[in-house]
Formats: structure tokens, C-alpha cells, sequence
């Protein structure tokens, strides 16, 4: 029951959206709304770099010993 109603809170339709932007547009006006949406591009694609460097040091250690395991099959033959 309590889950139905959260998700159905997230289930937007156009008249939702476009009373939002209005909203957002009479609060913050025109002029802040491209500098509000730089930041937040920002904030995403510097979320995304972390992403990728926390995955890039996750798989790295697999690589050394993918590497170690052919060195050592090769030294043995």
C-alpha cells in the first residue's frame, strides 16, 4: 500500500511538468534559470567522472592479476 503511493507520487503527466517549470520559471526568472541549469550540468558530469574512476580502480585490480595469472602460465610452459 505505502509503496503504490510512492510511486505513484513519481508518475508526472505533461500538466504536472508544465506547472513545475512555470513555477520554477516565476521563482527564479529567465535570466537564472541557464545559469542554474549549467550548474546542475556540472554537478552531473562530475558525478559521472567519479563513477567511472571508482569502476576504473575497481577493475584494475582484475586486470594486474588477469596479467599475473599469463605470466605465470607462460613461465610454466
Amino acid at each position: 500500500m505505502i509503496l503504490n503511493g510512492i510511486l505513484g507520487f513519481m508518475n508526472f503527466g505533461t500538466g504536472e511538468i508544465i506547472a513545475i517549470v512555470l513555477v520554477i520559471l516565476l521563482l527564479f526568472g529567465g535570466r537564472k534559470i541557464p545559469e542554474l541549469m549549467r550548474g546542475l550540468g556540472k554537478g552531473v558530469k562530475s558525478f559521472k567522472q567519479g563513477m567511472n574512476e571508482v569502476e576504473d580502480e575497481l577493475k584494475k585490480p582484475l586486470e594486474d592479476l588477469d596479467k599475473s595469472d599469463k605470466t605465470n602460465k607462460s613461465d610454466k610452459a
